[in-house]
């Protein structure tokens, strides 16, 4: 009786391979384009996950930022032993300044958690301290209208932002030439004041702060969308916070100057 020889495993699998038929063009494209639509919804996911990050650190500052100015506005003794004090401010601008200086040029620093957030609270309560200080000076009408006025700004420029189709971030250009006309003020104003105040030009000048930092708002929150020509990394979420901050004190302080009455 003879024994059938057997097939070896090499050419079963030989067989099952050469079975196996490759995709189709229209096979391989169907499955390019689930694994884009894939992608794309992961994208989106992480950036609405980002966005609500940045507005919800956003919205402790403010509040933060709001408290600090109303107690330094509101309250007789404490605006009293602020204006007696100011070395106070000075501590409080290079506390600021370095705390924005390691954010903004370290990185790795400002990715660093929970350093980077620490960071950011320093800076939030220093540039605060800054602002409550300088809104001591004026009346305090004038601070609740520039509040009023920079809270209503803010809110028309970010649903103006999120909805229009004018793409913000690709307007660099215009923002640097209002930066140098800025400096160009800036300058004069320094060279000018010593010898006499200009009320006519300190109010140009404001009235450009105004206007740029708006458009910097506009700029800075497009670039949390991620669907225009420039975006923003979601891994950098204090930075964006940063700039979006930034954006919204310094308009303030340059709608007090604009409006703002100084105190009798």
């Amino acid at each position: 009786m003879s024994k059938g020889k057997g097939v070896p495993a090499s050419g079963v699998q030989g067989a099952k391979a050469e079975n196996e038929q490759p995709p189709t063009y229209q096979e391989a494209v169907e499955g390019y384009e689930e694994m884009q639509i894939q992608f794309s919804l992961d994208d989106k996911a992480v950036r609405r996950i980002f966005i609500r990050k940045v507005y919800a650190i956003l919205m402790i500052q403010l509040l933060v930022t709001v408290a600090i100015v109303s107690l330094f506005t509101f309250s007789g003794p404490v605006r009293f032993y602020i204006q007696t004090h100011p070395g106070l401010y000075m501590g409080s601008y290079l506390t600021f300044f370095a705390t924005y200086i390691a954010l903004t040029c370290c990185g790795d620093l400002r990715r660093q958690y929970p350093m980077n957030l620490v960071l950011l609270c320093i800076f939030t309560l220093s540039m605060a301290s800054m602002m409550g200080f300088m809104s001591s000076f004026y009346n305090t009408k004038s601070v609740v209208l520039c509040l009023g006025i920079t809270a209503i700004v803010c809110l028309s420029v970010t649903l103006f932002s999120f909805h229009s189709k004018f793409d913000f971030t690709s307007c660099q250009g215009v923002m640097l030439a209002l930066c140098v006309v800025m400096l160009l003020c800036a300058i004069t104003l320094s060279i000018v004041v010593p010898f006499g105040y200009v009320p006519w030009l300190h109010a140009v000048y404001a009235v450009i702060g105004a206007i740029l930092f708006t458009l910097f708002l506009a700029f800075d929150t497009q670039l949390l969308l991620g669907n225009k020509r420039y975006a923003i990394s979601p891994e950098e979420y204090v930075f964006a916070t940063l700039n979006l901050y930034l954006d919204i004190v310094y308009l303030f302080s340059f709608l007090l100057q604009c409006v703002g009455g100084g105190r009798e």
